[in-house]
């Protein structure tokens, strides 16, 4: 159920704010009060505002959950049609979508970095020390 914006602005900015994690005493300041910690929470208990919250944090939810569950099932979908359609492209395609909806579902995270290697290019060959300390003693004096 939908409740509707309230009239005053700075307690509909108060309302959201509070529906979005912050707490009772920096919403109010934030949304233009005047810092009075008492003052906050009597407004966070005001019915009005209390229900726009409790309104603004459902509505939230509810269009998280949609927005997951449509997009699993459409991937699926793309997936499967992929999958009937057969031969590489089909299958790549396929491929990707089921691991979109893997990650999209937790079931894969992604852990890749950016990693830097700097390589020291020079006309002067390594000594035998300086390769063992660079790739370990097994292949020093293989040459």
């Amino acid at each position: 159920m939908t409740t509707p914006p309230l009239r005053n602005g700075r307690r509909e900015r108060f309302a959201q704010l509070v529906a979005e994690g912050r707490t009772v005493a920096e919403a109010y300041t934030e949304a233009g009060f005047r810092e009075n910690r008492q003052n906050a929470h009597r407004l966070a208990n005001d019915p009005d505002v209390r229900a726009r919250i409790t309104g603004l944090q459902r509505g939230g939810a509810m269009r998280a959950e949609i927005t997951l569950a449509d997009v699993t099932e459409n991937l699926k979908r793309i997936a499967e049609a992929a999958e009937e359609e057969g031969g590489a492209p089909g299958l790549s395609v396929a491929r990707a979508a089921w691991m979109d909806v893997a990650k999209l579902n937790g079931l894969v995270v992604d852990k890749s970095e950016s990693v830097s290697v700097t390589h020291t290019i020079t006309d002067k060959p390594m000594s035998e020390e300086e390769w063992a300390a660079e790739y370990g003693p097994e292949g020093a004096g293989a040459g």
